[in-house]
Parts: structure tokens; sequence; C-alpha cells
């Protein structure tokens, strides 16, 4: 295992006991590159081959106020799988704010908790004032990796192979790019929304594979309001409109406070892919907040949308955690209770159904990617050490039969988003790899683990040594070399054209 270094980057940060900014969250500094990772466990499967990316809040200087675990600096965690080896390298994201911290040698904004001005610098995003870090999505589009960030920042490009710096999407639009755009890879476009506090408080786009944008559009909403994911189908891309969103009186004084507004539904605006205002048809649900979508698909008149629900969107505070207390319960999936869920939209009727796919509280699910847009019977859920941001375990959703399959980790390792990756030839649609980064508190140490996902009470089929201990992080992606490949032969038949 040979290891290269960059050259080491400014840092002010200081040693802490903040939630989340130690233990299985302390940030890690250092950039490498390993050409081949050491298997400590099993052997990495042949029919993998592909690039999993994932995107880690992970702080460079000392924070000008309270920490919120969304504050950190993004930086990219790679690792590229052929021929059952692996290689991995990590580098921070070099958005504008990132590289105006680093000549300065301190943090120039402040956090998410922070009172809107904290800081130097005029910020970004939604919700006014912050750091745009490109700190919480990950997606591969027309050949290149895009970081994102969840209050509507630019989007940064980086090669998904080296994780080069490609600067900021030229398409992206002046109110940004939320978090969570979405790829059809058949069309090669990605579809992706902003939100802000002025009207029409939502826009909608699509960018094709060339990169280019090539319809943007307005989506009225009554007001500010605070969307976080989206989900697409063949025909229609789904936004939404939820009841939790900030307090208007308190956001006259630039104070940012979201709460649940008793009375008002849950609307979704099932949208033509390249359709205007005037083509949206509402749909109307129970009330509740969704931070993500698993899958959508057509069948038939309907409309079928998958995600989890959030029994408690505004969550009693954790007193345990004192001053944390609120912070703790927002990102703490035992408080708001997430759980699997389906809606069905009635295109001839306009009327929506609902139900409940399980009762186990989990979120930050994935599909085998060969099922988007298309009925899926399995999802692959994350489930999460109560009162904490932390990845303890899995289950497998058979939303057909409502079997449940569950992995619990170890106590004191936490994993990381775990895509499925679907083996070569696949024969079944569980037929495939979860893939995941390992946390383990234990032995300070971190390790890329992959599991079989037809059978994931198994545990790790394989496992490789890390050459450091990583924070714990958010999203996480994986994209096929054949993709990427083909991206490529894309672009080059583009440029001789």
């Amino acid at each position: 295992m040979t290891i290269t270094r960059e050259a080491p980057l400014r840092t002010s940060l200081k040693p802490s006991d903040h939630p989340y900014l130690s233990g299985p969250w302390s940030p890690v500094h250092e950039e490498v590159t390993v050409d081949e990772l050491e298997v400590i466990e099993g052997a990495i499967p042949e029919d993998i081959d592909g690039i999993y990316l994932r995107n880690t809040e992970n702080p460079v200087h000392q924070p000008l106020g309270r920490h919120h675990p969304f504050d950190g600096d993004a930086m990219i965690h790679q690792v590229s799988i052929s021929g059952s080896k692996a290689s991995y390298r990590n580098r921070f994201v070099r958005t504008h704010c990132f590289e105006a911290e680093q000549i300065a040698g301190r943090a120039l904004w402040g956090g998410l908790m922070d009172p809107p001005g904290t800081g130097e610098r005029p910020g970004f995003g939604a919700h006014g004032g912050l750091k745009d870090t490109g700190s919480t999505d990950i997606v591969v589009h027309a050949g290149r990796a895009l970081a994102t960030f969840y209050q509507c920042g630019e989007a940064w490009q980086l090669d998904p192979v080296t994780l080069e710096p490609l600067g900021k999407a030229p398409w992206g639009p002046l109110d940004g790019v939320s978090a969570h755009p979405k790829v059809d890879e058949a069309t090669g476009e990605l579809m992706f929304f902003n939100y802000s506090k002025h009207a029409p408080y939502m826009h909608y786009g699509v960018v094709d594979r060339a990169g280019k944008l090539v319809h943007y559009t307005p989506i009225p909403l009554p007001g500010p309001r605070l969307p976080h994911d989206m989900a697409i189908t063949k025909n229609f891309s789904i936004l939404n409109d939820m009841p939790l969103f900030w307090d208007a009186d308190l956001l006259q004084r630039d104070i940012h406070a979201a709460r649940l507004h008793e009375g008002v539904p849950t609307r979704f605006a099932l949208i033509p892919r390249r359709g205007r205002a005037d083509d949206i048809r509402w749909f109307e649900a129970a009330p509740t907040y969704v931070l993500h979508w698993t899958n959508a698909y057509e069948d038939g008149e309907e409309v079928v949308l998958e995600g989890y629900f959030q029994d408690k969107p505004m969550p009693d505070p954790l007193e345990e955690a004192g001053e944390y207390s609120h912070m703790m319960a927002y990102v703490d999936e035992h408080s708001f209770q997430s759980r699997l869920h389906r809606w069905r939209f009635d295109l001839a009727t306009g009327e929506t159904r609902e139900e409940r796919l399980s009762d186990r509280i989990c979120e930050f699910g994935t599909i085998n990617p060969d099922y988007l847009m298309r009925a899926n019977r399995y999802v692959w859920s994350t489930t999460t050490r109560p009162g904490w941001f932390l990845f303890d375990g899995y289950v497998r959703h058979d939303t057909k039969t409502g079997e449940e399959q569950v992995y619990r980790l170890p106590d004191g390792v936490y994993a990381s988003e775990s895509p499925m990756v679907p083996r070569k030839n696949a024969s079944a649609e569980d037929d495939g790899y979860l893939v995941t980064f390992l946390i383990d508190e234990n032995t300070q140490s971190s390790q890329l683990a992959i599991l079989d996902a037809s059978d994931i009470a198994a545990g790790p089929i394989a496992r490789a040594a890390l050459p450091h201990k990583i924070s714990s992080g958010v999203h996480a992606t994986f994209v096929t070399h054949a993709q990427l490949a083909a991206d490529a032969r894309f672009h080059a038949r583009r440029s001789a054209a």
C-alpha cells in the first residue's frame, strides 16, 4: 500500500468535546491517495466495477459561534473498485468560501445555529448568511461529480476518478442548486430544484447530458418553504410544499426558526419533466415532513412515490443533550420518527392514497439503481443510534411481503450512506451489494466494507483498511466505470462534431 499525501492545509480547529466535532465526527484534515487498499476480511467481489463517493461535513476552522453538524466543509472520500482491488483518495471541495478561509487561515462565516450576519462575509443559501460548502450531497452527471449544499449554494464539480476540482457548474442559476438533484441515466438528464426567501420561492430545472441548462421554470409557492429532496418518474418530476417551514413572524425579525404549521396539509407538485407552472398537478396529503425519497414511478393512471414519513416533524428537545438539545432532536430519527411510507397520486381523480410500509424507525434509503423510476420491491435503509446522527445498522425491506432483514453493527462502529450496487449480470433485484465506509471507535480506524444485499444479516463479506479514520458524513453515490466510459465517449463525439 503506497500512500501519497497532498500539501497540508491551513487549519485553526481546536480539540473539542462537542458531540459533532469529536468521536466518530472527528474531522480529518489530511488529503491522501492510496494505490491499493489492504483487504483485511474476505475478498472484494470481482463483479463490482466502479467508484464509491461519499460527501462529508468536515470542518477545517474553529467555529465563530455554535457548531452544527451540517456546518462542515465538504470532503469527498472515494474508493475505486475493479478486478477485486480498491484504491482510495480523499479531497476537500474547493468552493469559493473554502478558498477564502484558506487564505485567511480562519473561519469567515457563521453556522446554521448562529444569528444571521455572523462572520465577516455575506452568505449564500436559502437560510441566509451561511457559507456555501457543497457538503451535503454527491451525484455524478455527464461524467462529473457534483457536490451540492442543501441550503442552495453552487453545484461544485470534481473529476470523479481523480477528485480534481473543476469549479462551479456553469449552468447553476442565481438562486443556486439544492442538494438531491436526480439523474436519469437513460436520457442523461439531471433534474434539480432550488428554494429561497423571495417569490416565487422555488424553481425547477433540467440540465441535459452535455451539461447545458435546457429548462428552468418558477414553481410558485405561498411563501418561503424548506424542501429537502425531489423525485422523478419517466414523465414527471415531483416537488413538495410541506407544513414544516419558517415561522413568518420570527422571519420578519430575521430569525430562522422552523415550526409545524397546524392545519396545513402536505402538497406535492407533479410537473412534466419540461413543464411550466401552468402544467403542475397539485396533490394534498397528510401533514408531515420528509427528508428523503427512495423512488417514484408511474403505475397506470397513478404516480407512486416512496420515502420516509415523519410522525413527529417538530420533535421534542432531547433534554439529556443539554445546550445541544434542539440540534440533537432535529438530526435524530428517533425524535422525528421517520418510517418508510408510500403515496399514490391518482391522475384521473386528483386524490391521494397513503400507506405505511414499515413501522421501523429508519431513513437514508437506497434501491437497486436499475429500478429507478420503475416499480421496485426492495429498499435498504439505515438505522441510527438513538439521540445521534450516526448510522448503526441496516434494514432490508421487502415492500411486497412486509418482511424485514436487519443487521446491527457492533457497538462503537458506524456506517455511511450505502448505495446498492447490482452485481454484473444480476439475476434478481436484490442480487448485488451494499458499499459503505465504517468508522470504528473501538480501534480508531476506518474501513471500506461490502455487504451482500440479499443477505445483509450476515454482515460484511469484505473489508479493506483505509489509511486514516474518517469523519461521519452524509450522502453517497456509486457510478460504474462503464457509465463513466459512456459519458467520455459522448463528450468525445460531441467535441469531434
